[in-house]
């Protein structure tokens, strides 16, 4: 029963986390500014799905925004994986 909100928590530090996602490998300035970068790339994804489900009663413009954040945010933890400590 307490599996679920474990797995959770290791869910959500896996990505929001900077000490245990790949970002941690980069000087602290630059895994701030990415991290800040992200956060609002995910806000303007989510607003602008919400303004395209509203406006336009669609979700495709929504599920290509949220699929361009998944490819991004997974690119960067990539190569912010691949950077020597």
């Amino acid at each position: 029963m307490n599996v679920m909100p474990n797995a959770m928590s290791e869910s959500y530090r896996a990505v929001m986390d900077p000490s245990v996602n790949p970002l941690r490998r980069l000087p602290p300035i630059r895994r701030f500014q990415t991290m800040v970068f992200l956060s609002m790339m995910w806000t303007l994804i989510f607003c602008v799905g919400t303004g395209a489900w509203l406006w336009y009663g669609e979700l495709v413009a929504f599920h290509v925004l949220l699929a361009l954040g998944v490819f991004v945010t997974g690119t960067t933890f990539h190569r912010a994986g691949r950077t020597s400590e």
